[in-house]
């Protein structure tokens, strides 16, 4: 088996459970992969401003991806390389959403922005991010600084067709891919989560082939595909397992825990 070097995992589906925590197994494989002298980083389709919680309990030192990687930041969160959204396209996916009655959030680095104090997905946005949202008459203003814009709705089949329909209008010039069942997640062209681990795994000098990474959604495949090794969460739809080498437990039962433990043993 090929040692592994480095992990890069997913965040939420993945490392936190259904009510983002993070559970002592997780912590643990964390620290056994330091102690093990194997890298450690996430990266997610979050904002920079939900990411920092995690820092310091997983004892993160390398660079962190957020906004599906398009974004990369310092663990103090200050970006080290940041993309946008060209402000036509976000002006169009807005409208794209709006048409379908889909609840809009806009991210900039540091804010997350919404017209809709009452969405319905607002408490479990602020929650997940802790953070807070700000509510804005307009969005025109900040389409020239969007680093992601989210389509939210508990209306799966109808966000999985707007998926669709989005991926279509922006062609290459954005990332459109669901994150959640609940989520659409537009983000700058060009960078997704395997472009993230291609450049860690360049910045440390080490082999995409030695490079393990996790994950449940949509949005993990360009990673899985990048990687040496690929575990799928137990939670994972059945296409997202297909395209992994390994499949693991869901979250809720410790599966990141239980795939850093097939990691350790790799290689050796």
């Amino acid at each position: 088996m090929t040692r592994i070097a480095l992990v890069v995992s997913d965040v939420d589906g993945t490392l936190l459970t259904k009510d983002k925590t993070l559970t002592d197994g997780a912590l643990t494989a964390a620290r056994r992969l330091h102690e093990a002298g194997i890298g450690f980083t996430i990266v997610s389709s979050r904002p920079t401003i939900g990411m920092g919680f995690l820092v310091a309990p997983l004892a993160i030192t390398l660079p962190i991806g957020a906004f599906n990687g398009s974004s990369i930041v310092d663990p103090q969160l200050k970006p080290i390389e940041q993309h946008l959204i060209p402000a036509a396209v976000a002006k169009r996916s807005i409208d794209l959403l709006r048409e379908r009655g889909i609840d809009i959030w806009l991210f900039t680095n540091d804010r997350w922005l919404t017209r809709n104090p009452d969405g319905e997905y607002n408490a479990h946005e602020k929650r997940a991010i802790k953070h807070d949202p700000t509510v804005v008459g307009d969005f025109t203003p900040y389409l020239d600084q969007a680093c992601k814009i989210v389509g939210a709705s508990s209306d799966a089949p109808l966000l999985q067709r707007c998926e669709v329909e989005m991926q279509q209008m922006v062609g290459n010039d954005a990332t459109a891919v669901r994150s959640q069942t609940y989520y659409l997640d537009v983000t700058p062209p060009g960078h997704d989560k395997g472009t993230f681990v291609e450049d860690i795994a360049r910045r440390l000098g080490i082999s995409l082939e030695n490079v393990a990474t996790i994950g449940d959604m949509q949005n993990d495949l360009p990673m899985f595909a990048k990687s040496g090794v690929s575990f799928a969460m137990g939670n994972a739809s059945d296409d997202v397992k297909a395209r992994a080498t390994h499949v693991t437990e869901t979250n809720e039962h410790d599966g990141f825990a239980r795939a850093m433990e097939t990691v350790l043993t790799m290689g050796r």
